[in-house]
């Protein structure tokens, strides 16, 4: 088990050092200056400069790479160009935003897409699964902004049963209230990523259960007058939960990017509406900061996954 952590740290360590590198460069790539969002164009050529050198921005691309490095070791993801706060302390001000947003939608998309999953093995070939099926072809199929523009239509404009945006109504309510006026405001966010990921749960949860409930230790569960709700749960549920727990840490990645696009319609203030400010503002450093976060906390819940799949199936153990 120690090896098989061991390979996966390693792995994890190689998979973020290429993915910051390639972030890093493209970013230092993007057309136009970010000096020039910042100054007045009547201002002095030494004035760009100047401002240029503060930045780092007067250096190669190179020696930019090897600071950022050499700052990153230390725990410094820079400061930013716009606000001139410690990028570090920008995104913990966005972060919790972003976390409270994807514990909601892991959480109601396997409460919902497991259950699902499980009946629509049961009944499979039946009119209600392929119904089911025909849902979550158009779930997989949906892009994440029609699905925002469309639940922000019907349940904001049209029906007016919620806020169009935001994470509360300002000023800030206190105590209780505050909670529910955050949730209230979280919905059409969540309900957006929700659509987006459940469909795959679902789908993986089905298609795994099919193959577990077809083979012979099942069989011989049914021979033995075994009920078939105690087979599901005692016997198939278990081994049908490894590729849907798999999929669930390889979604992290597409959540995370359609987040950036949802957090931008609805205005909630986390790290993907912080990713596209950035990206208008060509703020490099909290740009590199943010994809930094995000895949660090992306490679952590996939190594949690791996973990949890390893307790599941002890085979895996082995293999470490």
């Amino acid at each position: 088990m120690a090896r098989y952590i061991t390979k996966r740290l390693l792995k994890a360590f190689l998979i973020f050092f290429v993915s910051i590198t390639i972030t890093f460069f493209i970013i230092r790539f993007m057309p136009s200056n970010p000096v020039d969002l910042l100054i007045d164009p009547k201002m002095g050529p030494e004035v760009q400069e100047a401002m240029m050198e503060e930045f780092g921005l007067d250096k190669t691309k190179g020696e930019q790479y090897i600071i950022f490095l050499k700052q990153l070791l230390q725990g410094n993801l820079g400061t930013s160009f716009k606000s001139r706060e410690p990028v570090s302390q920008v995104i913990m001000q966005k972060l919790p935003w972003t976390l409270l947003l994807l514990f909601i939608v892991v959480i109601l998309s396997l409460a919902v897409g497991i259950p699902i999953g499980v009946y629509s093995a049961k009944h499979r070939g039946k009119f209600s699964d392929k119904l089911i099926n025909i849902v979550v072809m158009v779930g997989i199929s949906v892009f994440v902004p029609f699905l925002a523009f469309l639940f922000l239509y019907l349940f904001s404009y049209y029906f007016k049963l919620l806020p169009t945006g935001g994470a509360y109504t300002p000023p800030p309510a206190k105590g209780i209230r505050y909670v529910i006026d955050v949730l209230k405001h979280a919905i059409l966010p969540s309900l957006t990523l929700f659509t987006a990921n459940v469909a795959s749960i679902l789908m993986y949860t089905r298609n795994s259960m099919i193959d577990v409930l077809e083979e012979d230790y099942i069989r011989t569960a049914y021979s033995k007058g075994v009920k078939e709700n105690k087979v599901i749960k005692v016997h198939a549920l278990k081994n049908a939960m490894i590729p849907t727990i798999t999929v669930t840490g390889l979604m992290m990645g597409s959540m995370v990017g359609g987040a950036v696009m949802t957090e931008s319609i609805f205005s909630w203030p986390g790290i993907g509406r912080l990713i596209y400010d950035s990206v208008s503002a060509l703020d490099y450093p909290v740009l590199q900061g943010s994809f930094i976060i995000l895949a660090l906390s992306v490679i952590i819940m996939n190594i949690i996954t791996d973990l949890i799949i390893a307790w599941i199936d002890p085979r895996i153990k082995l293999e470490g």
